[in-house]
């Protein structure tokens, strides 16, 4: 499926204009069938691309003070496993279409990731299983929505259909292992 992009600017006179309206095609990865839109993101604190150019950016994740915005599709679950050549195959074609992804999964945990970002997500279509490290696991349906702190995590579609999920993460700092927000924040527990 391909999704329409529509964004706004300014021209000469700071007045509002329809700076672009393209098609974005999803980049699928094979063996996984995972798809993956890419439609905006910037590797910095936002300001406004009054041309309509999409800002750059490297990496699947982003930087502290990054972001990305996207949507991506789940798979129906699988009848058969990959085999490990197929597994490497899949994470190669994952890095190249999106730098980044592939170091962030955990090759002996298949699909457990952890990234320094809040994850805003909100399911479309299907049902897909957030798992996170401790085996703990909530079902996800259309209409629902998740907020996910930098947890380890995988997700995980048991249905015999594909989930859809548009998502907004935000680069963000790491507290060091044993400081609570609240200290982080200078507040007396």
């Amino acid at each position: 499926m391909q999704f329409r992009r529509v964004v706004t600017g300014h021209d000469a006179n700071s007045k509002a204009v329809f700076a672009s309206d393209e098609v974005i095609a999803p980049r699928v990865v094979p063996g996984i069938n995972f798809e993956f839109v890419r439609l905006w993101g910037a590797d910095k604190p936002a300001d406004f691309p009054d041309s309509g150019g999409e800002p750059t950016y490297r990496t699947y994740f982003p930087p502290a003070d990054g972001f990305r915005f996207g949507i991506f599709t789940i798979p129906a679950a699988r009848t058969m496993a990959l085999t490990s050549e197929e597994r490497r195959n899949s994470l190669h074609e994952m890095e190249r279409l999106l730098p980044g992804l592939a170091a962030h999964m955990e090759p002996s945990t298949p699909g457990m990731h952890t990234s320094d970002s809040i994850d805003f997500g909100y399911v479309i279509s299907g049902s897909i299983w957030l798992e996170l490290d401790d085996g703990s696991a909530k079902e996800l349906r259309a209409g629902d929505t998740y907020v996910q702190n930098g947890t380890r995590h995988a997700w995980r579609n048991r249905s015999s259909e594909p989930c859809r999920v548009l998502v907004a993460l935000v680069g963000a700092n790491r507290q060091p292992s044993g400081v609570s927000v609240a200290q982080s924040l200078g507040v007396r527990e």
